[in-house]
């Protein structure tokens, strides 16, 4: 099913909503929690689904292991990666998951993250760790960051000859930032520590290729910014760190190896998944490095208007951000966990604007997102709500 979008940053902007099924009236700001799917995917989607329920042995049985083939070799291509050192999984959550809970570590071992991490990997690393004994190590990382050199040489401060894995974010998700992986995967292999790097915002959302990071394990969502069904991610593995991988739910591919033991965990609906490659086709046709300037810009002119409207800052300068960016709220608000989640209802409750706050370093920060039906005026409408909301 081909849509009439045409290639050209002439026709980004609020007429692109047509092409999704977003609610009319709002400003949706927020495309980095869980993306947004254009209404032909979902109809590639709901046609899957369709054929699945019309026999589903046939379907399950005999089409789905070279379909799930087909449609792992196309992100695979996407991402730069061979297919077979990638799977796919639900979410990078579970990417995570999966790796962590894989890995052996024992008493006095320390695993390495900053704390920009992710919050659900941060309780999965707080898991293995209380049933190993490793222990959890915290690189602070300064606010606002002004270089990715700052970030390396904060993470290296931390890294010791006790360090056997490194988790970081490659696109923060509180702070927006973009960080600089393959150079702190080379600080911490120097030390015989293992990588993994959390790309949860990365595809679709700036050139990226899995093999340049350097790391053991990569694992990123396709649903957010590549524009899939909800619940199509991918986890990629080095060949060399593969032995021993497995998912969190074992079935009857154990053994059998990475991709067969992924492939199937059980009966679920895979029609996420093998959506893929019509994402990938609808991100293409109009203009994956157009679409990824474009929102690129986006963000950072949004970015200089509310910084200059609050008098604040953002976490991060625009070399180390994409299409988000986190900007400072005024130290005068309350910074709790509370505080945040009441200013995000009253912002979508009286001003119908869905865009995320959050509570990180002592005080709030609202996280801004752009993407292809988003244009200026829309940030200028947030401006003007938090300054009624702040009072």
């Amino acid at each position: 099913m081909k849509s009439a979008v045409v290639s050209g940053i002439a026709n980004f902007g609020l007429g692109m909503r047509e092409h999704f099924l977003l609610e009319p009236d709002m400003a949706y700001l927020n495309h980095g929690s869980f993306g947004a799917s254009p209404k032909e995917v979902l109809a590639v989607q709901a046609d899957l689904r369709l054929r699945l329920e019309s026999q589903p042995v046939r379907f399950m049985s005999r089409e789905l292991p070279q379909r799930l083939a087909d449609a792992g070799a196309t992100l695979a291509g996407f991402l730069g990666a061979e297919p077979d050192d990638l799977a796919f999984v639900e979410n990078a959550t579970a990417g995570c998951n999966a790796v962590l809970r894989s890995l052996r570590l024992n008493p006095g071992d320390e695993v390495l993250v900053t704390d920009h991490n992710y919050p659900a990997v941060r309780n999965i690393l707080r898991h293995v760790c209380a049933e190993s004994g490793a222990l959890l190590i915290e690189a602070k990382l300064p606010l606002p960051v002004a270089s990715p050199q700052e970030v390396v040489e904060a993470v290296r401060a931390k890294l010791t000859d006790c360090t056997r894995l490194v988790v970081v974010d490659l696109i923060t998700s509180p702070t927006a930032t973009i960080m600089p992986v393959a150079e702190i995967a080379r600080a911490a292999k120097n030390l015989g520590a293992r990588v993994l790097v959390d790309a949860a915002h990365a595809p679709g959302h700036i050139d990226f290729d899995v093999t340049a990071s350097g790391a053991d394990w990569v694992t990123g969502n396709a649903h957010k910014w590549l524009f899939a069904p909800k619940g199509a991610a991918f986890l990629w593995a080095d060949p060399k760190a593969q032995d021993g991988l497995h998912p969190t739910v074992i079935s009857h591919g154990y053994g059998k190896g990475f991709q067969a033991e992924f492939a199937w965990t059980g009966t679920r609906d895979p029609s996420a998944w093998l959506a893929v490659p019509a994402a990938i086709d609808f991100y293409r046709r109009i203009g994956d490095r157009v679409v990824r300037g474009h929102n690129h810009d986006l963000a950072r002119r949004a970015a200089e208007l509310l910084t200059d409207r609050l008098g604040t800052f953002a976490v991060s300068p625009p070399a180390m951000r994409g299409a988000m960016a986190s900007i400072a709220l005024p130290t005068s608000l309350p910074s709790d966990h509370d505080a945040a989640r009441a200013l995000h209802v009253r912002l979508w409750e009286r001003q119908r604007i869905e865009v995320p706050i959050f509570a990180f370093a002592d005080r709030l920060w609202v996280r801004i997102s752009a993407q292809v039906y988003n244009e200026l005026s829309e940030y200028e409408r947030l401006a003007e709500a938090l300054r009624k909301e702040l009072g």
